[in-house]
């Protein structure tokens, strides 16, 4: 299983594999078909209170997915959405988590994928 992540807003690649949008909100100005998703998993992503909180502050990084990763353990919706995404991910070779976020380094699909990598 290989995990990629990737902005919404780059280029499709044929390297993407199966591609999973992990944003609770929809991207702002990408149309469908061009985001070319084969998933769309919300529950996956922060809820709004955490999303909000955290506000994509790079000073909060690590506060924040340490609250992310204990929602992705506590919740049964995002827990849900974990066991479908582990699931997608080891039907294909290769799965791209899609986010809309400005910055690669400061993003919760980074976190997400780590969580993913890890056991649990």
């Amino acid at each position: 299983m290989t995990l990629r992540i990737k902005r919404i807003y780059d280029d499709v690649s044929a390297d993407d594999g199966y591609r999973v949008l992990v944003d609770r909100l929809w991207p702002r100005g990408v149309a469908t078909e061009r985001a070319r998703l084969d998933a769309w998993l919300k529950d996956v992503a922060p809820s709004p209170e955490l999303r909000t909180w955290w506000n994509h502050d790079p000073d909060r990084l690590d506060e924040f997915a340490v609250r992310y990763r204990a929602e992705l353990d506590t919740d049964p919706q995002a827990g849900s959405a974990v066991a479908e995404l582990r699931d997608l991910a080891a039907a294909h070779p290769t799965t791209t988590l899609l986010y809309g976020a400005k910055d690669p380094q400061v993003n919760h699909a980074r976190i997400l994928a780590d969580y993913l990598a890890a056991e649990h």
